[in-house]
């Protein structure tokens, strides 16, 4: 089982129709499970991977 470590949540909105009808939706996270350097494994958003991925910190 892998730790979620990211506090973010979806963004929530409308979505609104050429006819002005709405529904409610939410844009979710692309949460991936990643190894760090120390064996344990993390689910983060793509965005903190790629920040990670630049500090080294991701075991390839």
């Amino acid at each position: 089982m892998a730790i979620k470590v990211t506090n973010r949540k979806p963004l929530k909105g409308r979505d609104r129709s050429h006819a002005l009808n709405t529904s409610n939706r939410a844009r979710k996270l692309n949460l991936q499970v990643v190894r760090l350097e120390d064996g344990t494994k993390v689910r983060l958003t793509a965005r903190e991977i790629r920040t990670l991925n630049k500090q080294n910190k991701i075991a390839a």
